[in-house]
């Protein structure tokens, strides 16, 4: 069914390369506005839902509707959907500022607004001293920042980006990251990675693919479980009193794992803050003299991940 809010929706898409099924029947749908990390294993069909999103294969069957308004068209999403294929790269001898002039023509960007357009994707991506270069001249991060940069030329309702970190060091993840993070309102941005730490700090929902298949889809909010779920990380000669705990939340589960280092919590949003816990709970043990290492909100992405797809 068509529905308004969504940027990407899958329904039943079957894809296959041979004998190998690369989609099985996939079906899913991605919101309007939010930034969303797919996710999976080598071979899952990540990539290949990117590019049959983008109309650069055929599914077998199925349908993908995009802005509400069909498969996609040159003609009818041009300008208003991009992508960053994974492993792409930039003519060596190329000019930066002329790479990107050539890119925004192809994203329809109108004429007297393309010099504009590509300044403020290069003061975006803190490049806007290599305009003049030759991409050879480049290190490979700062590639990387341009191909990511070209993605976002006349600021697309749908952004598609194939593993836009792939391959860089830790200094250049942390600028993908923050670009991304301020990269402002009205794109819906879909991410697909194997770095799960850094799909948790810049998305906001969540889809799981394994096999072709859909396993799960959500907010990161209730995928990590952190608008309900508090995990402390003890010592290991704490002794913490989970009995006068649970008379204070009396509505909340308590647990000990991982061998007594690990206080685990979950509660409902609706009942209490994570404000609420933290104060409840670091002050009882504080008052009992446990040691406390760590405190995080709901697991980890990667935990999550790990959980859902054995």
């Amino acid at each position: 069914m068509n529905d308004r809010t969504s940027a990407l929706e899958f329904t039943d898409v079957f894809k296959r390369f041979g004998r190998r099924v690369a989609l099985d029947g996939l079906s899913m749908r991605i919101p309007r506005g939010i930034t969303c990390g797919l996710v999976g294993s080598n071979g899952a069909g990540k990539t290949t839902s990117i590019a049959v999103a983008t109309g650069l294969l055929n599914q077998n069957r199925g349908t993908v509707n995009i802005l509400n308004e069909g498969a996609f068209d040159p003609a009818r999403h041009s300008g208003r959907v991009s992508m960053m294929p994974q492993d792409s790269d930039l003519p060596l001898y190329a000019r930066v500022k002329d790479i990107l002039t050539f890119y925004a023509r192809l994203q329809a960007v109108p004429s007297r607004q393309i010099a504009t357009e590509v300044e403020r994707v290069l003061n975006w991506v803190n490049l806007s001293d290599r305009a003049d270069a030759p991409v050879r001249t480049l290190s490979h991060g700062m590639r990387r920042r341009i191909v990511v940069a070209q993605a976002f030329l006349g600021s697309p309702e749908l952004v598609l980006l194939d593993e836009p970190m792939s391959g860089l060091d830790p200094r250049e993840v942390i600028n993908i990251r923050k670009l991304l993070n301020r990269r402002g309102d009205g794109n819906t941005v879909v991410i697909s990675s194997h770095n799960l730490h850094e799909l948790e700090l810049v998305c906001d929902h969540v889809v799981f693919i394994e096999k072709g298949k859909l396993v799960r889809q959500d907010s990161m909010d209730a995928i990590t479980g952190r608008t309900q779920t508090t995990i402390f990380r003890l010592s290991s000669c704490s002794d913490p009193s989970i009995e006068k705990l649970r008379k204070m939340l009396p509505d909340a589960v308590l647990e000990q794992r991982k061998k007594g280092t690990e206080l685990f919590c979950q509660y409902s949003g609706s009942t209490h803050s994570v404000a609420d816990i933290n104060r409840i709970i670091l002050g009882s043990l504080l008052e009992d003299g446990v040691e406390i290492l760590e405190v995080r909100r709901g697991q980890k992405l990667e935990s999550a991940y790990i959980s859902h797809s054995e």
